[in-house]
């Protein structure tokens, strides 16, 4: 019975790891070394049924980059925003936000979250 209940927990705290990282407006890095660029690329994807454009795209900080690497997206059309954080000089809990606007007053400013729990060297 130890060994099934064992196992049983260890199947739900990989199951959970992978539901963590369901939500497609946040990424966690978890624990990364200061120094490290880290890279992440969300989907957008057009889901309205008239052409969208992004007009902008912004970071919360600048150690932040990001860009779209599609500006105008026909109904279904996806694109690709990349995010790159230089985690030099930080340590502890980060959080940085891309913000994205469009043209689709239904939904003109998306969120993107990116985490990390940077570690000195």
């Amino acid at each position: 019975m130890f060994k099934f209940s064992l196992a049983l927990l260890m199947v739900l705290l990989i199951i959970s790891g992978c539901w963590a990282q369901q939500d497609p407006y946040l990424w966690d890095f978890g624990v990364v070394k200061e120094g490290e660029v880290l890279k992440h690329e969300f989907v957008l994807k057009n889901e309205s049924a008239k052409k969208l454009t992004i007009k902008e795209v912004a970071t919360s900080c600048g150690c932040t980059a990001s860009e779209a690497k599609k500006k105008e997206l026909l109904p279904g059309e996806s694109t690709t925003i990349e995010v790159k954080f230089q985690s030099k000089g930080y340590s502890g809990a980060v959080k940085q936000v891309v913000y994205v606007t469009t043209d689709n007053l239904d939904n003109m400013f998306i969120k993107y979250i990116i985490k990390a729990n940077v570690v000195r060297k």
